[in-house]
């Protein structure tokens, strides 16, 4: 274990804060190529599923995938992830066709604020300190001013209920981290298993309603652009970049990595606004810089006492999207 971040870690993560960041632009682009929001998270969910269950195989064998596959006392829990899982994407994929690319970013990252609120409460070795608390402060700044600039008409491409969906995606984002972090039973779980618990798990759920909207059909009317960004969601996003994130919290401190997840919603906004064209206002930018401000605060370096038990944790929880 390296005790600091070298060249190679910082290059890695930056690349990673780059593809999360671009990855609602690419949602986007497959809206707009007639791949409708359920139908695209679904088919994203089974594509990374599968990608997974395939690495887990080469990689351990048969005794690897029984071991993915067992039935044991993590599978209610494992549910309730899914469940979680599942509607988190329903709520963000329909927030992004009702608000622009840029905002959707800001509000989805709000999720790390609503973990420190909840391992608060949950997790007494986790209680907020200074740092913590002027991170929120900050966050909360900075969706206020998102939610002032979107009411006064100046929403860069956004609606309320859009920005409003997308908020409330982030927080059953976070309460899979926090659920993770809390519930004894999935402490010792294998990263790969609670990813699959999310993944294969939301499948259901996701495919069923857009069985239930009827947008199944538009499997066979969709554009290449569209199949394109389905790929780079599942196999560089949901796959690729969370084996990469693994690897990195294996060989390098997670606390000191984690603070770089600021950088995301900067590279987001800047995909947004270069790709798509999208409107951006002066007040969306301090918003967003208070935001990549919060999350560095929150996800800086523990106090020293509590930094091995912190990089413990984010190293079980790190596969929350």
């Amino acid at each position: 274990m390296h005790a600091r971040l070298d060249g190679r870690a910082i290059a890695v993560m930056t690349l990673l804060c780059l593809l999360w960041g671009v990855q609602q632009v690419a949602i986007k682009l497959a809206l707009a190529d007639g791949l409708p929001p359920a139908l695209q998270a679904g088919l994203r969910s089974l594509i990374s599923s599968l990608l997974l269950i395939g690495w887990v195989g080469a990689r351990e064998g048969i005794p690897g995938l029984l071991r993915l596959f067992r039935l044991d006392a993590t599978w209610l829990p494992g549910l309730v992830l899914a469940a979680l899982f599942g509607g988190e994407f329903l709520l963000y994929y329909a927030g992004l066709t009702r608000t622009s690319a840029s905002r959707a970013v800001l509000f989805l990252y709000t999720a790390p604020f609503f973990v420190a609120l909840g391992v608060h409460f949950f997790v007494p070795a986790e209680r907020l300190g200074w740092r913590q608390v002027t991170g929120l402060l900050s966050a909360f700044l900075g969706v206020a001013l998102a939610f002032a600039d979107g009411i006064r008409g100046n929403g860069a491409g956004g609606t309320l209920n859009g920005d409003l969906l997308v908020l409330v995606a982030a927080s059953m984002w976070a309460a899979v981290t926090v659920m993770v972090k809390a519930v004894k039973r999935l402490s010792g779980v294998s990263p790969a298993k609670i990813l699959l618990y999310q993944l294969a798990g939301s499948v259901p759920i996701l495919l069923g309603v857009a069985l239930f909207k009827g947008e199944a059909g538009a499997i066979g009317r969709a554009g290449g652009v569209a199949y394109a960004s389905l790929a780079y969601q599942s196999g560089v996003v949901a796959f690729a970049s969370y084996l990469a994130w693994f690897w990195l919290v294996g060989h390098y401190p997670a606390g000191r990595l984690a603070a770089f997840s600021f950088l995301t919603p900067l590279f987001g906004m800047v995909a947004g606004i270069a790709v798509l064209h999208e409107p951006a206002s002066l007040v969306l930018a301090l918003a967003l810089a208070a935001v990549a401000l919060g999350l560095y605060l929150v996800n800086g370096p523990a106090p020293r006492k509590g930094r091995a038990e912190h990089g413990r944790d984010a190293d079980r929880h790190a596969a929350a999207d």
